[in-house]
């Protein structure tokens, strides 16, 4: 019991390095809050499992599309390229919870069915870009897909629905950005970067449980 609960104790270091992120606003910080979870992955055992790997995959390819959105300088080719990397983010968090069980084709259906609407009335008519646009159309895409796999996972319902929770957290912070980006909702910006950190520090929980 000692030696979980010194196991979970280690998420209080993502949870500082998003305390110092959310202050000094310095990139090191962020990555530092998605690096920490990747290395308590990796502690969880002395091998590393095929779906283990998938979110340590996931987790890097998110450190480094989150490089391109916050050292972007105006560049819609970084935008793009930023999005491009979340996007195999997310096809590791599907392949991780496929590899837990299947599709659940009524959530997935439900969140295309609102994201879609979402697109075609405030996304579609604010992005000029074509490029810009396919890329955040394939975005959305994934994303509903990740979060309705996960929904689908075979898992003891803490482990499932943490993980569960943690790629909504993610989707949710997709579209606040998406709605600061684009539709002019700079007030929500504030709910960004907490709703991102939470969602890291949720799947390594999730994982932990497992």
């Amino acid at each position: 019991m000692k030696k979980i609960f010194s196991a979970y104790c280690l998420l209080a270091i993502p949870v500082i390095f998003a305390a110092l992120a959310l202050t000094y606003h310095d990139f090191l910080f962020k990555a530092g809050v998605t690096g920490s979870c990747i290395l308590i992955v990796l502690a969880l055992g002395k091998t590393i499992s095929r779906s283990n790997r998938a979110i340590v995959l996931a987790f890097l390819f998110s450190i480094a599309g989150d490089w391109f959105l916050s050292n972007r300088h105006g560049q819609t080719e970084r935008f793009i390229l930023g999005i491009v990397l979340f996007f195999i983010a997310h096809v590791w968090y599907l392949q991780y919870a496929l590899l837990k069980g299947r599709l659940h084709y009524i959530a997935t259906a439900i969140l295309l069915a609102g994201y879609l609407a979402f697109f075609i009335i405030v996304l579609y008519p604010a992005i000029p870009h074509l490029w810009l646009l396919a890329s955040v159309l394939a975005y959305l895409l994934i994303s509903c897909v990740s979060l309705g796999a996960a929904v689908g996972m075979n898992a003891a319902p803490p482990v499932k629905w943490i993980f569960v929770f943690g790629v909504a957290m993610i989707v949710f912070s997709d579209t606040i950005i998406a709605l600061r980006e684009f539709a002019g909702q700079e007030q929500l910006g504030f709910l960004i970067l907490p709703t991102y950190y939470l969602a890291h520090i949720s799947i390594t929980l999730s994982l932990m449980k497992k």
